[in-house]
């Protein structure tokens, strides 16, 4: 669940971010790029640390499941923000050209030629990005939120049996992230036939 609500708004921003970063307004770009460095340049853990122990200094008292929420979510809408930057790029001037020789408006051409061929290059990539999130909601155990390693830790400590549990708690992370990884890869192929 928290990696469904960090992909869907990470999703949201990454989208508005990557919108401001091949935006012509210097203004947006700038800001859009700066962002995207900070949540790159900066570890996973360290985010979540500084959303969970940083809201505390402004007096407001959320959860452990709302803090991961919202760090999952930062951290995605940076990430996501520049796959699909690359892949709004990546689409050929004279397409861009095309569009507005049908005299179609700025906002047409981006919803009506460029982002769904930008959409199509991005899925392999996405659905690649969100295994990697769904093997990182394992770092929200240090803040206090229980997930599946959380709750393996738990288990483990009450059956004195790491090995096994951790074992079982590897394979379901694995039959999580597998067929999303295969996915990916039938993605890949279909759209590079394409």
């Amino acid at each position: 669940m928290l990696s469904v609500i960090a992909f869907i708004g990470g999703g949201v921003g990454g989208l508005a971010i990557a919108l401001c970063r091949t935006s012509r307004v210097k203004v947006l770009n700038w800001i859009s790029g700066i962002y995207i460095e900070v949540f790159q340049g900066t570890p996973l853990l360290l985010q979540l640390f500084v959303v969970y122990y940083g809201v505390a200094l402004l007096n407001l008292d959320i959860s452990a499941w709302v803090a991961a929420a919202i760090g999952l979510t930062l951290h995605a809408s940076a990430y996501l923000a520049e796959i699909w930057r690359g892949c709004i790029q990546a689409i050929p001037l004279g397409q861009h050209e095309a569009a507005r020789a049908l005299g179609l408006s700025t906002v047409h051409r981006s919803l009506d030629v460029i982002l769904p061929q930008a959409f199509k290059i991005s899925l392999p990539p996405t659905v690649g990005f969100l295994v990697g999130l769904i093997k990182g909601t394992s770092l929200t155990a240090i803040i206090g939120f229980t997930e599946l390693t959380r709750a393996g830790q738990v288990v483990s400590n009450n059956t004195f049996q790491p090995l096994v549990v951790f074992a079982i708690v590897g394979a379901l992370y694995f039959c999580i992230c597998w067929p999303l990884s295969l996915w990916s890869d039938r993605l890949e192929k279909k759209t590079s036939l394409a």
